[in-house]
């Protein structure tokens, strides 16, 4: 009779298991994402101070990555080193700081080191939720037409950006 007093905890237990795997295998959205093919919101917002901005519409000449990212999140944080690589390899990458204030975002970029060409502020989100970005780091392959060609949710590795991002980049 008292293990009958178990059972709504460890439904309780297989529920938070299964929403923790869910949400830690999150996968790349690229086959339903519905802005594959459309053109990069345009915007202009703030820049950290001291720091290059950028807008899509100032960009010209070539493919380039955008990237969604937080001086809150540890995922950013996590992926921060390999986008340093990419940099150091001339890949072209633009970031685009969520929810962060000049001072938080140049804190981390102090930090951590400055990946990006140029760098914008969304402290409210507005532009993210253009993008349709469903947590950070997001990012995107944006090609010389600022037509938006592969998205990536989710921290970026060599073998996710070799695989998922790079082609859509290099055919950019």
């Amino acid at each position: 009779m008292s293990w009958l007093r178990l059972v709504p905890v460890l439904v309780l237990g297989l529920l938070a298991g299964l929403l923790a795997f869910a949400l830690l295998t999150r996968t790349n959205s690229n086959q339903t994402d519905h802005l594959i093919g459309e053109p990069v919101p345009q915007f202009s917002l703030a820049v950290p101070d001291g720091r290059p901005g950028f807008s899509p519409s100032s960009l010209e000449g070539g493919a380039y990555l955008l990237n969604v990212w937080g001086s809150w999140c540890p995922p950013c944080e996590a992926e921060h080193p390999f986008l340093m690589e990419l940099r150091a390899e001339g890949v072209p990458i633009y970031g685009l700081a969520w929810r962060d204030s000049s001072e938080t975002a140049n804190a981390f970029l102090n930090r951590l080191g400055n990946p990006f060409a140029g760098v914008a502020l969304d402290p409210m989100g507005e532009i993210v939720i253009a993008l349709g970005v469903t947590g950070a780091p997001e990012t995107f392959v944006v090609d010389s037409r600022g037509i938006i060609r592969a998205r990536w949710a989710g921290p970026l590795t060599r073998q996710i950006f070799d695989r998922e991002l790079r082609p859509a980049l290099e055919a950019g």
